[in-house]
C-alpha cells in the first residue's frame, strides 16, 4: 500500500504588523447558507505540481509556503479562528458564530514515499488510495471546528510533484470563497509581496448589511448545540464499492454539445455547463438501466451571490448556494433527447428567484435542519457542485501552473459529480462518483464516450 508520510505539522498564525489586523471582526454571525453544513466534512480540494526546479524543492519551499500562508490568514483572518458556541441560561436556544481568535491553521508536511505525478493523474480513475490521503482532517465535521481549525493544509512531496491539498470547514466558505483564498495565497507566495498590496479582491466578512430586514442576525438555534455536537447519525464515506473517475471534456467537445442541445430546441439560452450536466444526466440514467417509469433526479448546487434581493460582492466570503432539482422519468429523459434534457435544467435554474431565496431563509430560521449528506440518494439520481469559472490553474505558487486538481471522497456518494475547469482554456472536467458497474456502462456508451477525450 502507499504510504504517504507525515514529516510535521505547525500551527500557523496571522503576522502580527499588519493595520488591517486592528479593523477586523471579531465575531462573524452565521447565516442559514453557512449553519446547514454543519454536520457535513470539510471541503476538501488538491493541486497537484510538477517537481519544482531542483534548488528549490527543499525545506526551503515548506518553508516559503508558510510564511505566505502566514500572510494570506492577514487578509483571510476568520479560517485562523474557530467557530463559537453560545447558549442562553437555560440551554433552549444556541447560537453559533466563527470567532476570529487566531488561534490558528494547521500545515502538514509530508512525503508520498514511491508516489510519482503520472499516478494521481490516472487518464480515467482516481486512486483513491493515494488521493484521499493527500488531505488533513479527513472525516472531521465541520461543527468540530469549535476545536479544530476552520483551515488545515498539507504539502505532500512526491516524486516528481507536489501536491496541495486544502480542507476548509463548510461552514466558513463554499467554493467560491476556497479559491478566492487559494488565489490569493498562491499570488503572495509566488510574488513575495506583502498581504498588504495584493491584486485579488479583498474578502468581504459582514453579513448583517446583506440580510437586514430579511432575517435576524445572529440566528437561535431553538435546541441546546449538543443536539448537534453529539450526533452519531453522520454519512458514512462512499462504500468500498464506489468509485471515482474524471471525464474529461475538451473545449471543441465543449462547443459541440452545447450547439447540438441549442439547435434541438431552437434557442440559444442554453449554456456549455447546462448541456454538458446533460450529456452526463442521460448517460448516468442509460448506465443503471432504470426502468422508464422510474424517476431520476437531477440536483444542481446554484449560486446566490446575484440571487439575492441584496445582491452580494463576488467577493462575499461564507456560503450562498441552494441545491434546484430537475424532475423526469427515464423514459422521458430517453426519448426527448440532449436539448429536452438541457433546457429542463435551464428552465429550472432560471426559475430560482430571489423572492423563492429570501422563503427559503425564513423558513430556515423557522425549523432549522441540518442535513448530514448533502442529498437523498433514494429520491436523487445526480448531483453537480462546483463550477468551471473557479480559476483553479492560475493557482502558481511560484513554480508554474498546476497540472491538475482533485478533491478527496468526503461528502461525496454513488451519483456525485464535480465540475472543474480543465487543464486546457475552454476545458471542462468532471468527477464522478459511481458504482463501477455504472461506470463501466459509461466507458462502454458510445453516444457518452463520443465527447470525451481519454
Amino acid at each position: 500500500m502507499t504510504q504517504i508520510r507525515h514529516i510535521s505539522t505547525s500551527t500557523i498564525r496571522l503576522t502580527n504588523h499588519n493595520d488591517q489586523l486592528n479593523h477586523r471582526i471579531e465575531s462573524i454571525k452565521l447565516t442559514p447558507w453557512d449553519l446547514r453544513y454543519l454536520e457535513i466534512d470539510y471541503v476538501q480540494k488538491g493541486i497537484l505540481f510538477n517537481k519544482p526546479a531542483e534548488e528549490e524543492h527543499s525545506n526551503g519551499l515548506v518553508q516559503h509556503l508558510k510564511a505566505s500562508l502566514s500572510l494570506a490568514l492577514n487578509v483571510f483572518y476568520p479560517l485562523a479562528g474557530r467557530l463559537a458556541v453560545t447558549e442562553n441560561e437555560d440551554k433552549t436556544t444556541t447560537c453559533i458564530s466563527i470567532d476570529c481568535n487566531g488561534a490558528g491553521s494547521h500545515f502538514v508536511h509530508a512525503a508520498g514515499d514511491g508516489v510519482k505525478v503520472a499516478e494521481v493523474l490516472n487518464p480515467i480513475y482516481i486512486p483513491d488510495h493515494v488521493v484521499c490521503n493527500l488531505f488533513p482532517l479527513n472525516a472531521v465535521r465541520c461543527y468540530e471546528g469549535v476545536s479544530k481549525p476552520l483551515l488545515a493544509v498539507q504539502v505532500t512531496e512526491l516524486v516528481d510533484g507536489i501536491f496541495i491539498g486544502c480542507s476548509i470547514n463548510h461552514v466558513a466558505a463554499d467554493g467560491t470563497s476556497f479559491w478566492h483564498f487559494l488565489n490569493t495565497w498562491s499570488e503572495i507566495a509566488r510574488t513575495g509581496t506583502d498581504s498588504d498590496i495584493i491584486s485579488q479582491p479583498r474578502p468581504v466578512f459582514g453579513r448583517h448589511e446583506f440580510y437586514d430586514g430579511l432575517i435576524d442576525l445572529p440566528i437561535r438555534l431553538p435546541f441546546p448545540c449538543n443536539e448537534i455536537m453529539s450526533k452519531q447519525h453522520m454519512a458514512a464515506p462512499p462504500s468500498d464499492s464506489s468509485q471515482r473517475a474524471v471525464f474529461h471534456f475538451s473545449k471543441e467537445k465543449v462547443a459541440e454539445l452545447k450547439a447540438k442541445a441549442n439547435a434541438e430546441m431552437g434557442t440559444n439560452n442554453i449554456s456549455s455547463l447546462q448541456s454538458l450536466m446533460a450529456h452526463i444526466w442521460r448517460a448516468t440514467t442509460r448506465g443503471r438501466r432504470f426502468h422508464p417509469n422510474q424517476e431520476v433526479s437531477y440536483l444542481i448546487a446554484a449560486g446566490l451571490r446575484q440571487r439575492l434581493k441584496q445582491m452580494l460582492p463576488k467577493e462575499y466570503f461564507g456560503n450562498a448556494v441552494l441545491g434546484v432539482t430537475v424532475r423526469s422519468t427515464a423514459g422521458e429523459l430517453m426519448q426527448h433527447g440532449l436539448g429536452w434534457a438541457a433546457s429542463q435544467i435551464n428552465k429550472a435554474i432560471a426559475s430560482l428567484t430571489a423572492e423563492q431565496v429570501s422563503k427559503y431563509l425564513e423558513n430556515w430560521v423557522k425549523a432549522p435542519t441540518f442535513p448530514s449528506v448533502l442529498w437523498d440518494p433514494k429520491s436523487v439520481v445526480v448531483l453537480t457542485g462546483s463550477s468551471p469559472r473557479f480559476n483553479v490553474y492560475g493557482n502558481d505558487f511560484g513554480w508554474g501552473r498546476p497540472v491538475a486538481v482533485r478533491s478527496r471522497a468526503s461528502n461525496n456518494m454513488n451519483g456525485k459529480f464535480t465540475v472543474f475547469p480543465g487543464a486546457e482554456e475552454g476545458s471542462i472536467d468532471f468527477e464522478a462518483c459511481l458504482l463501477p458497474e455504472t461506470l463501466q456502462a459509461m466507458l462502454d456508451d458510445a453516444e457518452f464516450m463520443e465527447s470525451v477525450i481519454t
